[in-house]
Order: structure tokens, then C-alpha cells, then sequence
């Protein structure tokens, strides 16, 4: 999968890690990421599957901190995440939500199945261990773009490896870059007020 990183891909690492303004964080990157991804889905679809997206992004950032925790570098925690995500969107046939096509789930599963074994995560059951305990909010499902998929969101190719496109426009395959010198209050919805009451 092809993400891009900037400073505030690592700010939000930091707060995401910070206990003080993790929640902080982890509410304004939930709301950050069901605004981007309902923005790949028609209008009249933003409502019905807004909660559902709310609740998995929000089980997504425990799973982020998790893999990071568990050694995988900021770019491979976060693509563990929006692996997920891309399954959960196959499941409910969201193919214009999709970020890579159908047929990459597989190889894209098998490069982090150590993580995703160790946390009960399948394509089919997307979040595993990270599900909360009363659930994710429903939604409607359009199973019908399966049949002919047109994955128009979709970037094909970048199934072998992690590969991170800077902020100056570099490519580096494996995601392995420096990590600059940010602070929290870089990061979405954390205030100069939430650093301080760390």
C-alpha cells in the first residue's frame, strides 16, 4: 500500500502514545478519518455509515498502538490499520471507499499475519481483539459492487511492501524514515492547553 507521511503522521504517533492528550487525539484522528473516507462515498450514504465508521476507525487507533508497541515502524502500524479498514469496506461491498483493490487483500494480509494472528484479525473479522465490547455501529451494506468492482479510489501495485511518499515527494519503500522532531500539539485536535495538562 502507498501512504504518505509528514510531520503530523509522526505527531499524531506521539499524542496517540502520550496517555495525557491520547484522547484527545484519538477523537479528533476518528472524526479525521471517517471525514476522508466518506468523502470517497456518495452523499447520500455519508449518514447511514458514518457511527460504523466512527466506532472501527476508533477500535483502529488501539490496534495502531498496539503494533507500534510491538516494534513495527510508524508507516507499518499505520498501514496494519488501514489494512483493516480495507477489509471491513470489502465486507460491506465499499468499494469506492477502498484504498486498494480486491485481489491485494491476500498478499497485503499475509505481510503482517504475525500481527494479525496474534489479535484474532481475519479479512473476515477485521478488527479481532481490537472489536469493542458492545460492538460496531451497523450499516447498510452494498454487497451488488462486488459483482463488477471498479475500485475507483484503488492505487494496484503496492502489495509487496510498505511504501511511504514523503513530505518532499520521495518514495521509500519499507517505510523506514526519520523520525522528525515534532511535538504532540502538531498532531489533529491537541491544543497547546491538552500538552500542557499532560
Amino acid at each position: 500500500m502507498k501512504l504518505y507521511q509528514n510531520p503530523r503522521h509522526w505527531a499524531s504517533m506521539k499524542a496517540l502514545t502520550t496517555p495525557g492528550v491520547r484522547n484527545v487525539a484519538n477523537y479528533a484522528l476518528v472524526k479525521m478519518h471517517t471525514k476522508i473516507f466518506l468523502g470517497k462515498a456518495d452523499e447520500e450514504r455519508h449518514e447511514e455509515r458514518r457511527d460504523h465508521l466512527d466506532d472501527f476507525f476508533d477500535a483502529t487507533m488501539d490496534a495502531y498502538v498496539a503494533a507500534l508497541q510491538e516494534g513495527y515502524s510508524e508507516a507499518e502500524a499505520r498501514e496494519i490499520t488501514h489494512i483493516q479498514a480495507n477489509f471491513d469496506f470489502f465486507n460491506h461491498g465499499w468499494t469506492e471507499m477502498m484504498e486498494i483493490p480486491g485481489d491485494e487483500l491476500q498478499p497485503h494480509y499475509r505481510r503482517y499475519e504475525a500481527f494479525f494472528v496474534a489479535h484474532d484479525i481475519t479479512i473476515d473479522d477485521p478488527l479481532g481483539e481490537f472489536a469493542p465490547d458492545d460492538g460496531v455501529a451497523e450499516a447498510p451494506k452494498t454487497l451488488e459492487k462486488l459483482e463488477e468492482p471498479e475500485y475507483e479510489n484503488a492505487v494496484a501495485g503496492f502489495d509487496d511492501d510498505v511504501y511511504v511518499e514523503t513530505a518532499d515527494g520521495e518514495t521509500v519503500v519499507g517505510g523506514d524514515t526519520e523520525e522528525p522532531d515534532v511535538s504532540v500539539t502538531d498532531a489533529p485536535g491537541v491544543s497547546d492547553e491538552d500538552a500542557k495538562a499532560d
